[in-house]
Formats: C-alpha cells, sequence, structure tokens
C-alpha cells in the first residue's frame, strides 16, 4: 500500500511539472507565425537559441542566451511573437 502511495504521488508530481509552462493558443496553426519566421526574429532581438521548440501548452519555446550571454528559458506567442513568460537559468 505505501508503494502504490508513493508511485501516485511521484506521478502526480510529474504530472504537475509537465504542465509547468504557460498556455499561449488553443488557435488553429494556420494562423502561427511559420517556424523558421520567428526563430529568425528571435534572433534579431539578440536571443542565441540553443533549442527551439514547440511546446504542449502551443507556444514556441527557447533554451539559449539572452543579449547579455544569460542563459534563459522563453515561451513565446506563436500568433503575436510575444514573448509569454523567460526564465534565467
Amino acid at each position: 500500500m505505501k508503494a502504490l502511495i508513493t508511485a501516485t504521488t511521484v506521478l502526480m508530481l510529474a504530472t504537475t511539472q509537465v504542465h509547468a509552462g504557460p498556455r499561449c493558443t488553443d488557435g488553429n496553426q494556420q494562423d502561427w507565425i511559420p517556424e523558421e519566421t520567428m526563430q529568425q526574429q528571435i534572433k534579431d532581438q539578440g536571443f542565441k537559441i540553443k533549442k527551439f521548440k514547440v511546446t504542449s501548452g502551443g507556444c514556441y519555446e527557447i533554451y539559449g542566451w539572452d543579449q547579455a550571454d544569460n542563459r534563459v528559458e522563453v515561451y513565446f506567442h506563436p500568433v503575436s511573437g510575444d514573448a509569454v513568460k523567460t526564465k534565467m537559468k
């Protein structure tokens, strides 16, 4: 019984971590800025991209560095291109 409770707790915590990012949009991906265009816009803002991905919350997300070479994780709205959430690493 103790093992079941522990396993359930671990699973709940893992699920919480997966959904920790912001929710940007449920909208149609046809309305999104194309990934290549968005990556160029992000670079034009001074970011260096190590990893670029689409999140389950409907955001573009990068791992990389900002203009001051600080490690960052940034979520961008895929329609407006605005930064929605930024984390310094």
